[in-house]
């Protein structure tokens, strides 16, 4: 008899504890909202917890990187559009100055204002985000483009002194294992019109600038197609912009798809129904107080036989 109620008093205690870890266990996730709190609750889990929110924080990283990358193509849009307003001026300046009829002076008054919109061209390639040139290649803490002026200070071209050609484009990782590259190159606006590049953009400001000076018209009426072969150079540069934008940009949105889905996966593995945990909360405290009310009874039999 005695060996049996020392069963029954040890079954009732082992029952008791495992009644108290299950109470303890829905307080704590009552008070947390979570399922588990530490490794031991559920190690598997808390693994996958552990790995889904290291996803999402990879996916923040990248997200930073994609709006970082969609400023400086927004940047590079905003100067291209700078420098395509002062090409299409200078092309219109050039017509204007290459009629016969217009003076020396006039044509004078037309170089002046060329001048300027050279400088406005050469300001607008030295844009830079965040104190990184956007045009200067791999070389982004360094000015890249450069008016070149005689001792008079008149100007007889332009230099750029970035990153050599098939260098100067930045990448940036906006996925695993995703690249796009930013169309950053400045050395293609000086828009080389052959191999060694001793004529291009600096040289065709140059060559304009001349002919102003000597009164040159048919100069000046040749140096038209010029003009327009390098404005569609700017508006192409500016369309290539265009379409990494518009990539950055769906990259953005697929982004946003993404960590929405980890984040409901997180919820999913993490978080706890408020309602369905405090109804198994109820029904283990009923069980433990039900348990801890027989439990004294048998305790206080077990007592009674050995008196």
């Amino acid at each position: 008899m005695r060996v049996t109620d020392s069963l029954m008093s040890k079954n009732f205690l082992r029952n008791l504890s495992a009644n108290t870890e299950n109470v303890m266990k829905y307080q704590n996730q009552l008070s947390t909202l979570k399922e588990v709190s530490k490794p031991s609750d559920d190690p598997l889990k808390v693994s996958k917890i552990l790995d889904l929110n290291n996803s999402i924080i990879q996916n923040d990283q990248y997200k930073a990187t994609i709006n970082d990358a969609i400023q400086w193509t927004n940047v590079q849009d905003s100067a291209l559009s700078s420098v395509t307003e002062s090409m299409q001026r200078i092309k219109t300046l050039i017509q204007s100055s290459a009629n016969d009829t217009l003076s020396h002076t006039d044509r004078q008054a037309n170089k002046v204002e060329i001048e300027s919109e050279i400088r406005g061209t050469v300001d607008a390639l030295n844009t830079n985000f965040g104190g990184r040139y956007v045009f200067a290649g791999m070389n982004t803490t360094e000015k890249p483009f450069k008016v070149d002026e005689n001792d008079n200070g008149e100007i007889t071209g332009i230099t750029y002194n970035g990153t050599d050609e098939g260098k100067g484009n930045l990448s940036r990782e906006i996925a695993p294992g995703v690249l796009v590259e930013l169309n950053t190159d400045g050395r293609k606006f000086m828009n080389a019109q052959n191999a060694d590049g001793s004529d291009d953009l600096g040289t065709f400001f140059s060559e304009v600038l001349t002919a102003l000076d000597s009164d040159d018209t048919e100069k000046l009426s040749s140096l038209l197609d010029r003009a327009d072969q390098e404005i569609e150079n700017v508006v192409s540069n500016r369309a290539k912009t265009g379409s990494i934008y518009n990539r950055l940009n769906a990259t953005l949105e697929r982004n946003d798809s993404e960590k929405l889905n980890l984040k409901t996966m997180l919820s999913e593995n993490q978080d706890i129904d408020l309602a369905e945990k405090y109804m198994e909360y109820t029904m283990e405290s009923t069980a433990y107080q039900a348990a801890l009310s027989m439990g004294t009874k048998i305790l206080q039999t077990s007592i009674l036989d050995y008196l």
